[in-house]
């Protein structure tokens, strides 16, 4: 039994929006015939072995950066911020 056009552009279409969704849920490494690189590293088969998301680095005992350093580049970023506004106003007044 043969096929006409429609159908088999419906099939196709299904076909596509199955693998788009179930993209999701697996990896195009994981399908038959597609398989992994040879230079891949191998992938841990439990989930326990992933890094956790949400876990703080620990605190540290000095500043990142110095306090002074700080300030300068909260001046530096706030002038910029000034700066890109007032453009911003005088282009919308020249509207």
């Amino acid at each position: 039994m043969s096929m006409d056009r429609n159908t088999r552009a419906l099939a196709l279409g299904a076909l596509l929006s199955a693998l788009a969704l179930g993209g999701c849920s697996s990896s195009i490494a994981d399908m038959p015939l597609v398989g992994t690189p040879a230079d891949a590293p191998a992938r841990p088969k439990d989930t326990g072995a992933y890094l956790p998301v949400h876990n703080l680095p620990p605190d540290r005992e000095e500043a990142v950066i110095p306090p002074a350093e700080r300030a300068k580049i909260e001046k530096e970023l706030a002038a910029a911020r000034d700066r890109q506004a007032s453009v911003a106003a005088k282009d919308a007044a020249a509207k």
